[in-house]
């Protein structure tokens, strides 16, 4: 992204800022009923991945002004608001770093290119506050255990804490990483994401893949295995014993501190192969349970996380991978849990140079949606990365869209949350006909303002069951203490109720309905 103008930059902060201000693409949509006659969910998730590692989507390059990052962030959610997401999972410590100022990881070198340097502002807390006056939802993505994406520990920062305390540090593969295996970094690696869970309004706690390396026995920790893994059969029972504490231990801390946070992981998509154990899938790739000690299929049968994310990133009828399969296997596995089961979509692979002709099928990915509505456990998708749907090769992206998004969806309710308080029912206080179609104003009520407002539009009066019924959403919008808002599909007769949702999609009891006479 080419630097804009300090004009253009603050004019889009100022947009942003606007309370009343409701980017419409993002989240009306057209009236007419799905031509293949689905359903489509009330809740969905609906996300795309941000990547900082190296620069990867955001910032673009380090070394950029805070005005250029913050500007560049806004554009990431106009992308988001433009192919109808509902979330952001953002990488906010991709290399025991932080993109906020931390008492306990030195700041990112992806911000300023050196690593300690303060930006000039907090990055964390902006991009929380810009995603929320979006009506978007906030998922703060943390790589637990990777410390630097170089071999060298005396490159890092003076005061890091793998300088520190070198015992702590792992050099494997051209790399560092926390060595997994010693209490006291499992326990130092949570307080460091903990820490952005307590201070900042975050809707989510986000882990990705990667815990140890790929299984090998060049990752040097037999002087903890020798210290710490006496009852283990083996290294790879004791390193599996190890990820699965920081699992459980993360829930746990995260129901005690924030209980509204969610908190998943994406792994990668293959736990085992039916080769290995007959509970695997049938596949003949990369197992996570035996290549990265992930027992993946054991957290959510335990119930350990609030979601899983499998990072099915394989064509429909691949031989060694086939999506078709997969998707069908996690279901069986996430189902009677009440753990959600969310699919990590390979939008970086569509229409690349280097992979398989069926990528370049520009219905490839929509495909994966529409095999995703055989199975009720899928709750949605997670798009990897920001940048691949921007750029939209072959107009994959596009086709997903247009093929699945064409209806508003709220953020999933988690199960455990659903029993919670709901908020306060609002008020519509007007719908009349205006130039651009129908305008709506709307009033919160109550002390605590709602996240969103759900816009029901109908050609009838409600009746019991059209609130849980996504045909008749004509729009999630921002909320605010008084929102107006038109409806471009909106006419003389129709039918408007709102419903009031908070940060965890909670919904209230709907408006009083107003029938638009002109």
């Amino acid at each position: 992204m080419s630097s804009p103008t300090r004009r253009t930059i603050l004019r889009g902060l100022a947009l942003a800022a606007t309370a009343s201000a409701v980017p419409l693409p993002a989240f009306a949509s057209p009236s007419s009923p799905d031509p293949t006659g689905h359903v489509p969910p009330l809740r969905q998730m609906r996300g795309m991945w941000i990547a900082s590692v190296l620069n990867i989507n955001w910032p673009s390059k380090p070394g950029l002004t805070a005005d250029e990052q913050k500007a560049e962030y806004l554009a990431w959610l106009d992308l988001a608001q433009g192919r109808r997401l509902n979330s952001v999972f953002v990488q906010i410590r991709p290399t025991a770093d932080a993109f906020w100022p931390s008492p306990y990881e030195p700041w990112s070198q992806y911000l300023t290119g050196t690593q300690g340097q303060d930006p000039g502002y907090d990055p964390l807390a902006f991009m929380v506050a810009e995603t929320h006056r979006r009506g978007l939802t906030f998922h703060a993505w943390f790589n637990p255990y990777r410390v630097s994406m170089q071999g060298d520990p005396a490159k890092l920062h003076p005061d890091h804490p793998g300088r520190r305390h070198p015992d702590w540090i792992v050099a494997y593969g051209g790399r560092l990483y926390y060595n997994p295996g010693m209490p006291e970094v499992r326990a130092f690696v949570q307080d460091a994401m903990m820490d952005a869970v307590t201070r900042y309004d975050i809707d989510g706690l986000h882990f990705d893949d990667y815990f140890y390396p790929v299984n090998t026995t060049a990752f040097d920790d037999s002087a903890a295995f020798a210290r710490y893994g006496q009852g283990f059969p083996d290294l790879a029972a004791w390193r599996r014993d190890n990820v699965d504490l920081l699992v459980q231990e993360m829930q746990q801390r995260v129901r005690r501190a924030k209980p509204e946070v969610s908190w998943g992981i994406s792994p990668s998509g293959i736990w085992r192969n039916r080769s290995t154990d007959p509970l695997g899938s049938d596949t003949a790739g990369g197992q996570s349970y035996d290549n990265l000690h992930a027992d993946t299929r054991g957290w959510v049968k335990k119930g350990w996380l609030d979601y899983i994310a499998p990072q099915l990133y394989w064509y429909i009828g691949q031989s060694n991978a086939d999506y078709a399969k997969l998707v069908p296997w996690w279901s069986d596995v996430a189902a009677g849990t009440g753990v959600q089961l969310w699919i990590g979509q390979a939008a970086y692979k569509a229409g690349a140079a280097g992979q398989p002709e069926q990528w370049f099928q520009p219905d490839e990915l929509s495909r994966h949606l529409t095999l995703n509505r055989e199975h009720p456990e899928v709750g949605g998708d997670i798009w990897y990365n920001s940048g691949d749907l921007r750029a939209d090769r072959i107009g994959s992206i596009s086709t997903a869209v247009a093929d699945h998004y064409t209806r508003p969806a709220l953020p999933p309710l988690l199960p455990r949350l659903a029993d919670g308080p709901v908020p306060r029912r609002p008020v519509l206080a007007s719908a009349r006909t205006v130039g651009g179609g129908v305008e709506l104003t709307v009033i919160a009520t109550g002390r605590r303002l709602p996240f969103q407002f759900a816009i029901f539009r109908l050609d009838r009066r409600a009746r019991p069951g059209d609130f849980a019924d996504a045909r008749h959403l004509a729009a999630v919008v921002p909320a605010g203490r008084h929102v107006r808002w038109v409806d471009p599909e909106g006419a003389e007769g129709a039918y408007y109720y709102v419903t009031a949702v908070d940060r965890v999609s909670r919904q209230s009891p709907p408006s009083g309905g107003r029938r638009v006479t002109g």
